[in-house]
């Protein structure tokens, strides 16, 4: 069953890269404070979690800031490795933090699964974003199907 508003993000360990190399984090420390902005990708690099979902949230950083939001946060089903080049590749910086998710712990206990095997891609998150507020959701807004409208960064600010 999946995450709902009015429930706790679950608690997992996540990895981030760090100037040392990949850094376990506990999802309820980077999540669970203040109004965060989740958003999920099903996997790094691909076309439009880089040509669009991604993009949008550097672009829109500022104003999701302006409206109060604390942290902005990327997942995906990929190793902290390949999460620290792309945010690279993006120029992210530090406005959003990016978590690799490379065991899927954080994707199966949402019940955000979707299986990309068809595409070569394994079990994977589907796209969605999600606010936050002190570690429980507010608002959820999962892609129906293909292609990014609900869970875009224009999206998330209509909702804040």
């Amino acid at each position: 069953m999946a995450i709902s508003v009015g429930d706790r993000i679950p608690d997992v360990t996540l990895r981030t890269m760090t100037d040392d190399g990949p850094a376990p984090v506990q999802s309820g420390d980077v999540l669970g404070k203040g109004k965060v902005v989740l958003f999920a990708v099903p996997g790094a690099f691909t076309p439009t979690c880089s040509d669009h979902h991604l993009p949008g949230f550097v672009v829109r950083a500022e104003d999701l800031m302006a409206k109060g939001v604390d942290t902005i946060a990327c997942v995906a089903v990929n190793d902290a490795f390949v999460m620290g080049a792309w945010g690279e590749a993006q120029g992210v910086g530090d406005k959003v933090v990016m978590l690799a998710d490379g065991n899927g712990e954080l994707t199966a206990a949402l019940g955000l699964e979707m299986d990309g095997s068809g595409f070569g891609l394994g079990t994977r998150s589907q796209r969605y974003a999600a606010i936050l507020e002190d570690g429980v959701v507010t608002d959820l807004m999962v892609e129906p199907g293909p292609g990014l409208e609900a869970s875009s960064a224009d999206a998330v600010l209509a909702k804040l």
